[in-house]
């Protein structure tokens, strides 16, 4: 699996600002008071149970914001799954600088890497069929960027990431726009040739209406699998199916099974436990 790469223009100033908010106004006064200046340590970031690694360029960022003499070795890339106890980043350098760094750079690997290792064991329930597992924009305000690529590495896609990028007909637009066909003819006036048009339906009963006018993706919304493989089988391939509503590791099988092409789910950014990685320090 080809992970993309991830630009620190994305997340520079995520990491500065969760730094300026651990250091405060008088800096690490633990670390400042107890470690002389100028000792030197190696640091070991591990895994203490099974994963899928996401994060560990942030974390990287993180110790070269507060020192750029510290080193910061990756053993593991991220999208890799490894088993509890793997080293994943070997980091040495001025220990005050190491320490002072570690909780911001640990904040943003382990919840990173827990949405990442929460949507590879979606995907690997899936594997056997088409369906591929999308993330939603429920994500924690200002993360979204970095936690769309967690979902990336851990095998999954993205779906829009604001509301300015694809036109997402929900029931409540239908509701105001009066009917599908006019909020989906509104839309297509409105928009660009490149963008993608989808629209939300409950009901098969609202299927007619969509495949007489048209559309790019049909979302097939708290429906059973069964309901759901009815409606497959009316579109016939004639526009992609998205399935949600309560997706879950528990469910998800069975509505793969029933043919969509997508499966997105909110709970694998915003209910995804953290990893839980630790940061073990050696005097160097």
């Amino acid at each position: 699996m080809s992970i993309p790469s991830l630009t620190p223009l994305i997340f520079d100033k995520l990491v500065r600002a969760a730094l300026e908010e651990d250091l405060g106004r008088a800096g690490d006064i633990t670390t400042l008071s107890t470690i002389p200046a100028g000792t030197r340590a190696l640091a070991v970031l591990a895994t203490r149970k099974d994963g899928t690694i996401a994060g560990l360029p942030v974390a990287q960022e993180t110790f070269r914001q507060i020192d750029p003499h510290v080193t910061f070795e990756t053993l593991h890339a991220d999208g890799s799954k490894v088993a509890a106890g793997t080293a994943v980043a070997r980091i040495s350098g001025e220990a005050r600088s190491i320490l002072t760094a570690e909780r911001v750079a640990l904040n943003f690997v382990t919840h990173l890497s827990g949405i990442a290792t929460l949507t590879a064991r979606h995907v690997e329930l899936i594997a056997h069929t088409k369906a591929k597992v999308c993330c939603t924009r429920k994500t924690i305000p200002g993360l979204r960027a970095l936690e769309k690529y967690a979902v990336r590495c851990g095998g999954g896609m993205n779906h829009r990431f604001g509301l300015d990028d694809a036109v997402l007909i929900k029931d409540n637009h239908i509701a105001v726009c009066g009917s599908i066909t006019a909020a989906l003819r509104a839309a297509k006036a409105a928009v660009g040739h490149l963008v993608k048009i989808e629209i939300e339906i409950d009901h098969i009963d609202q299927l007619d209406e969509v495949l007489a006018e048209g559309a790019d993706v049909v979302l097939l919304d708290n429906m059973t699998p069964d309901q759901m493989s009815a409606c497959v089988k009316r579109i016939a391939g004639r526009m992609k199916t998205e399935a949600s509503g309560g997706i879950r590791l528990d469910n998800i099988k069975a509505y793969a099974e029933a043919g969509v092409d997508l499966l997105s789910s909110g709970s694998i950014t915003h209910s995804a436990p953290v990893l839980d990685l630790g940061l073990d320090i050696e005097i160097g």
